[in-house]
């Protein structure tokens, strides 16, 4: 056979797969179906407050040196029930918490020395899953956004401190209100007592009465 013979002969053993590209026209259904998952961030009983980008920052002790936590959006979120505020930051790509405290009244936010673009603050953080006391650094891209985040973070603080005192102010309304009514319970024994036994005196004085005859009877 000559060389000639093999284009022929490839041909006619391919050509039935030629026709493996046609459309037959049946619909293959996916093998999973995928339904939507709703996820939850953790933030859909709060509102927004604020949120700026940043970078954020912790000081490391051991290393006496700052230490950068992640760069993204720092949010102050507050609940709508309890009127709680608490600050969250995550980074921008990974979502991962960078930082996740509650602002509470004895909380200060200062410059940090030396760059108006950034600032510090103490709390006591949650966001590696345990709360831990840190010292926190974050900057931002003008001294404007600094400067509402400081204004921002004094106000949460002293609208949590009012929210403090006057929840003392129920306890203690609440307190007094239960010593009031204790009292007034301890005046309606003492008074209830008090005409049982103006009650019993006739019955008292009767029967010496009855006593004293029987005595001079005999």
């Amino acid at each position: 056979m000559s060389s000639t013979d093999h284009p022929e002969h490839r041909e006619d053993e391919e050509a039935p797969a030629a026709g493996d590209d046609e459309d037959t026209g049946a619909q293959v259904a996916p093998i999973v179906k995928l339904e939507e998952v709703a996820v939850s961030t953790g933030e859909e009983d709060e509102d927004p407050l604020l949120d700026l980008k940043s970078k954020l920052y912790r000081f490391d002790k051991d290393g006496n040196q700052w230490k950068e936590r992640g760069a993204g959006s720092v949010k102050f979120l507050k609940h709508k029930v309890t009127g709680k505020v608490r600050l969250v930051m995550r980074q921008s790509k990974t979502l991962k918490i960078c930082a996740n405290h509650l602002i509470v009244p004895s909380m200060t936010v200062q410059e940090h020395a030396g760059n108006e673009k950034s600032c510090v603050w103490h709390a006591r953080d949650f966001a590696d899953g345990e709360l831990k006391d840190e010292l926190f650094c974050i900057r931002f891209a003008s001294i404007e956004n600094c400067k509402t985040f400081m204004e921002t973070f004094q106000e949460v603080a002293e609208s949590q401190k009012t929210k403090e005192e006057d929840k003392d102010t129920a306890a203690t309304a609440g307190l007094l209100e239960k010593l009031s009514v204790e009292e007034k319970k301890e005046t309606e024994k003492e008074d209830t007592e008090k005409k049982e036994t103006e009650e019993k005196e006739p019955e008292k004085k009767e029967t010496e009465k009855k006593v004293e005859e029987a005595a001079s009877s005999a």
